[in-house]
């Protein structure tokens, strides 16, 4: 360990999916166009309709997308994605050092393999219907009352853009265990690289009809492990706090994680940001924001998507009102997610990276990034730790301690 410690807490908050458009490579995705930030702002002003975000504008929001020439607070930055994908495991794991060059396995358009389905049956002792890719409530609302009405003799499994293998469970049909016994066994399953699903997530849900069902907070995801130590764990060996809010600690399998808090949803999810800094503690503060992602970009919903960022954009200021002098915040994304695109993917894009300290004293836009990496290597250069050769990612400490 290098003798430095800058700040004594990092807070990094992953608004999941808040793309800002302009990525070169956009095109080779199908994404040439895409613009999460910038179809919102539209979509609100053709409304006749204010996005109010004070608190994200004044740390250089606008800046970075050419709204605004200057702003208030922090550093500003665009960060760009240097692997292979656009999906939420790739994303984070790039933040903290891993290079994904070998895409995840997807079956949107054909749906899972008939040998692995007729394993999973065998294995969990349920048949499976759908197995398709679908969006999560429009699913339900085609075989959520066959499910029930089986008494979970059949279970739903689908998948989307993402490599994703999905399965839903009622609640008090199936019940939580069981939907999670089942999920273990299909993690299992699907190591082979043959099927090499990214993650595998347990949908539970209840209601009593097709126009009741109701996904519930309740979701469990199941990811593979990162192929290194990533930055994550590397501040856990060296004695630092590293506490992952929301689906963070499913992300990385658990791996780096000291203290997990679960979500019941992104404003849930800011309570608890809020809790933790009040706690006290030295290291990481990791947080996945996933209901910007899961209940807007992906169901199309810009309307949505931009009340889910003020409510965001207010808690934000709190943090930035309770944050030390001694405490550093990045808000920055895993990938884009235009709700006014084609389909229901995710989408290619730059995101953001906001700075802010009370320490700081100025107010600065920096160069373009290329790589998202650039995050975890900022936070290992503030502890003072190596980045080991295999992770990738520049600090920028200096840049940021520059007066």
């Amino acid at each position: 360990m290098k003798e430095r410690r800058t700040f004594q807490r990092v807070i990094v908050l992953v608004v999941d999916s808040f793309g800002i458009g302009r990525a070169a490579d956009a095109h080779e995705y199908g994404d040439k166009g895409a613009d999460t930030y910038g179809h919102i702002v539209q979509y609100f002003s053709d409304h006749q309709k204010t996005l109010h975000l004070d608190s994200m504008r004044s740390l250089g929001l606008d800046v970075l997308t050419g709204q605004a020439k200057d702003h208030e607070k922090g550093i500003c930055c665009r960060l760009k994605e240097r692997s292979i994908g656009k999906d939420t495991i790739t994303g984070h794991w790039e933040m903290m050092g891993i290079r994904t060059t070998r895409p995840f396995v997807t079956f949107t358009d054909t749906g899972f393999p008939d040998e692995l389905i007729s394993e999973l049956e065998r294995i969990s002792g349920h048949t499976v219907i759908g197995n398709k890719a679908a969006s999560g409530t429009d699913i339900l609302r085609e075989l959520g009352e066959e499910e029930l009405a089986s008494h979970s003799e059949k279970m739903i499994v689908y998948t989307s853009a993402d490599s994703v293998l999905q399965i839903c469970g009622h609640e008090q049909s199936m019940g939580l265990a069981e939907l999670y016994r089942v999920c273990d066994l299909a993690r299992k399953l699907t190591l082979d690289e043959k099927w090499r699903v990214g993650r595998v997530i347990a949908r539970p849900y209840t209601g009593f009809d097709k126009d009741s069902f109701e996904r519930t907070p309740n979701r469990k995801d199941l990811a593979l492990d990162p192929p290194a130590d990533t930055v994550l764990d590397i501040l856990a060996q060296h004695g630092l706090d590293v506490i992952g809010i929301g689906k963070i600690s499913d992300i990385f399998n658990g791996r780096g994680i000291t203290k997990s808090l679960h979500s019941q949803s992104s404003v849930h999810g800011m309570k608890q940001t809020l809790q933790e800094l009040k706690n006290g503690f030295t290291g990481l503060l990791f947080v996945n924001l996933v209901d910007f992602d899961a209940k807007w970009g992906h169901r199309r919903d810009p309307a949505g998507y931009g009340h889910e960022l003020e409510a965001f954009d207010e808690q934000l200021g709190l943090v930035m009102e309770q944050m030390k002098e001694d405490d550093l915040l990045l808000v920055t994304a895993d990938h884009g997610n235009d709700p006014t695109w084609h389909g229901t993917d995710h989408t290619r894009e730059q995101v953001p990276l906001l700075i802010y300290s009370k320490a700081m004293r100025t107010a600065r836009r920096l160069n373009d990034q290329e790589s998202f990496a650039v995050v975890g290597a900022t936070i290992l250069d503030n502890f003072g730790l190596e980045k080991p050769e295999e992770l990738i990612g520049t600090s920028l400490l200096e840049q940021i301690l520059a007066q």
